[in-house]
This record gives C-alpha cells, structure tokens and sequence, in this order.
C-alpha cells in the first residue's frame, strides 16, 4: 500500500512539472502589458507594451516594434536594444495623434539577435478607452520648473487649449 502512494505521488509530481514547462517555440519573453499613455501635463500620448522575460535572451538581442499609426501612413518603428539582465523589457512609441477611443491599434514585435535571425514574434492590438481629444494640441508647462506655456495660458488671462483638426474620421 505505502508502495502504491508513493509511485501515485511521483506521477502526480511528473505531471505537474510536466505541465508547468515552457513549449520551445514560445520565445524568451511573454507579452505582459499595453496600453496608451496620455500625458495631460506635456500633451502627449504613446503606446507603451512590457514584455516579461521567462527564458535566457542572446547578448546583442534587438526588439523591433511597429506601432500602428493613428494618424495612418506607415507604421512607427522602433529599434531596442535589450540587455540579458532585464526581467521587463517595456517598449514605447514616438508621441501619437488622433488616437480614438474602442479602436484596435496593431502592433507587432521581433525579437532579433545579433545575426539578424528572428527568434521570437509577437502580434497585438491595443485599446484606448480615452480619445485623444482629451489632451490640449500644445503643451500647458513649459521647461524643467514646470512654467506655464505662454501659448495655453495667455496674458490676458484667457486660455487656449487649442483642436486638433488634422485627425482622420
């Protein structure tokens, strides 16, 4: 009997390790996070996605990512380069316009090493649930202490948040 418990012990523990193993052609990161980031302050916005790293990464590794662009066009390319210690990689946009609320942006990563050979792709989609109708066009500090942009807030005392008018419908 206590012969029996332990081999259904051992195949309970088999099992378990078993699943919990990485398929191989996952790739050495798992996507972890995306999301658009608006800057009220400085009038911006960006995607932002985080990668999680769950196997070794080749020295010389480049993540190159495609961001959709909001405005149409060709798609905004960024190169990273990624350091073998990183946990999290987290890669950003360029600044964006006309970002709309309920869209899908896509956007598509390759992990590349240094011999230029993909070894990992990663296809998304990212949602706002804000447009970006809710940033002013012009920033509303300018400078390193945070000074009013003359440009928003006038002498007179009137504000202009300005509009956006050259976003695609």
């Amino acid at each position: 009997m206590r012969t029996k418990a332990i081999v259904l012990m051992a195949a309970i523990a088999g099992l378990t390790f078993a699943g919990c193993q990485r398929q191989a052609d996952d790739g050495p990161t798992e996507l972890s996070g995306r999301l658009f980031v608006f800057n009220y302050r400085v009038a911006t916005a960006s995607y932002m996605i985080t990668l999680k790293k769950i196997a070794p990464i080749p020295e010389g590794t480049t993540a190159v990512a495609e961001f959709e662009n909001p405005m149409g066009g060709d798609p905004l390319v960024v190169h990273e380069k990624i350091y073998t210690f990183w946990d999290k990689i987290t890669l950003e946009s360029p600044d964006l316009r006309c970002v709309r609320k309920d869209r899908p942006y896509s956007v598509s990563i390759k992990l590349v090493d240094a011999s230029d050979k993909t070894i990992q792709t990663i296809k998304t989609e990212v949602k706002s649930d804000l447009d970006q109708t809710v940033l002013p066009t012009k920033p509303l500090v300018v400078g390193p202490s945070y000074t009013k942009n003359p440009d928003v807030f006038k002498a007179d005392g009137s504000i202009d948040y300005g509009h956006d008018e050259a976003c695609p419908a």
